[in-house]
């Protein structure tokens, strides 16, 4: 893929196998997995093969999650994008979501925001996406936020392996 997305302090590029050192740090972290069932990734080889699936996800689905890169600094911000799912989430498959993980030395600073908006916009303006879907732990206040201020609605809440995750979609006013 040649796709390039730029904010006005990103760049969402393709994540590459020379992100496994930072994306690790970030997985590694337990404040980042809070609300992800509390299980950070242990060895580095669990977040080469991650970025080998995204990757192996550009091929078969044309998109995927991005690596985050902050301008300013050249640093791993961590990653964004959509994902067009094929196995079942929420009793739904075959759909695109957006989402985003970001280092916890990132947080606050509206680097996700400004990466969801960015591929919100490719996603509606340049893929003609119908609907876009995303889910956030219910009790994950920052990240219901986010999908609140790009304009998502909340249309339920449903349970995986127990944990309750609010489910929200945001139709696409382009297309009819």
């Amino acid at each position: 893929m040649d796709l390039i997305l730029e904010t006005d302090r990103l760049l969402l590029r393709e994540l590459q196998l020379s992100d496994a050192e930072a994306f690790f740090a970030m997985d590694n972290n337990p404040n980042v997995h809070k609300y992800l069932w509390n299980k950070p990734v242990q060895k580095i080889e669990e977040t080469i093969e991650v970025i080998s699936l995204v990757r192996q996800q550009y091929i078969d689905n044309g998109i995927g999650r991005f690596a985050m890169i902050s301008k300013e600094t050249n640093e791993f911000v961590g990653w964004a994008g959509l994902k067009y799912n094929t196995v079942a989430v929420n009793n739904k498959v075959n759909f695109y979501d957006i989402g985003y993980r970001l280092d916890d030395k990132f947080w606050g600073k509206g680097y996700a925001s400004e990466a969801t908006f960015a591929w919100l916009h490719y996603a509606f303006e340049n893929m003609n996406i119908k609907t876009m879907e995303a889910a956030a732990h219910s009790d994950n206040a920052a990240s219901n936020r986010i999908l609140q201020k790009i304009g998502m609605q909340l249309t339920e809440q449903y349970l995986e392996d127990g944990v309750s995750w609010n489910w929200y979609q945001l139709e696409n006013e382009n297309i009819k």
